[in-house]
């Protein structure tokens, strides 16, 4: 069993074409599962609905929380892009016994050309399969949440060498 825990981010992010602006409205993984046919025993769990510039320590304690508190030992969470590295460090300062990998996308699930999808459906098989710890996936790829960095360049993270 997997617990899904959403945080919001980008994923998760409308388009008000009125204003112009992204927003929140609900989460949108329940509709991915679906569409992607998961078959994978899973629960989800939204805890917040935040752009990750806006997230604070008080909501990663409550991402940390959740973690804790799961019978689950392998959880997938939700989280914008910006600040992920730093949720990661946050919960692997707790050393919990479970494998928790921290996903998120770079265009909004809603617009229906989302990385979002390829990477909530990689980061499910990856907590599957990686030992115990805190990592980051994105573009078909892992990392340990300490050595990747963002590339605001070219909208892609890359291992820290």
């Amino acid at each position: 069993m997997i617990r899904i825990l959403i945080t919001g981010g980008t994923f998760d992010k409308e388009y008000d074409m009125i204003n112009g602006r992204l927003y929140f409205n609900q989460t949108n993984v329940d509709e991915m599962l679906l569409k992607g046919r998961c078959t994978v025993p899973h629960t989800v769990e939204t805890l917040m609905m935040v752009d990750s510039l806006e997230m604070t320590d008080r909501d990663r304690e409550k991402i940390l929380k959740a973690c804790t508190e799961t019978n689950e030992d392998k959880i997938v969470i939700t989280h914008g892009t910006d600040t992920m590295t730093m949720t990661g460090e946050y919960l692997a300062k707790a050393n919990l016994n479970k494998t928790i990998v921290i996903t998120g996308a770079m265009i909004p699930y809603s617009f229906g050309s989302s990385d979002g999808f390829f990477n909530l459906g990689n980061a499910i098989a990856f907590a599957q399969t990686l030992p115990k710890g805190v990592y980051i996936a994105m573009n078909g790829t892992y990392f340990h949440w300490n050595e990747v960095k963002k590339n605001r360049q070219t909208g892609f993270f890359e291992e820290i060498r």
